[in-house]
């Protein structure tokens, strides 16, 4: 959450937190696609947003290209009915989730910090 926060001041329109999830997950491309490269993070989307569904079918409609561009998120935008906000943070979750799980959080939270150099992450 605290992420979506960070790019909230950057995205004034409707169904906010959808387009606060993808800032999210483009900041984590570019740091991802250094240390994995692009096949790595396009895969490690790809499973995020299938891990999401489960809890978010609205996401049913989004593809993660090969460029690691989403495809959907404009439609899953324009209906604010369809659960825009949880679908956002649980795509993040799963995001920075499966990152834990494959990397550790020490190098998690550093891939984060480079993302967002002036954000605060203590509890």
């Amino acid at each position: 959450m605290r992420l979506l926060a960070a790019e909230r001041s950057r995205t004034p329109v409707s169904n906010q937190h959808l387009y606060e999830a993808v800032r999210v997950c483009e900041k984590l491309r570019l740091s991802l696609t250094r240390f994995a490269g692009a096949d790595g993070f396009a895969s490690l989307l790809r499973r995020s947003l299938a891990l999401a569904r489960a809890e978010a079918p609205s996401l049913d409609r989004i593809a993660v290209n090969s460029d690691c561009s989403m495809d959907g998120l404009e439609a899953l935008a324009a209906d604010e009915a369809d659960g825009g906000a949880e679908a956002a943070v649980a795509l993040a979750a799963h995001l920075l989730g499966l990152l834990v799980t494959f990397i550790g959080e020490p190098l998690t939270l550093r891939l984060v910090r480079e993302s967002w150099p002036d954000a605060s992450f203590d509890a």
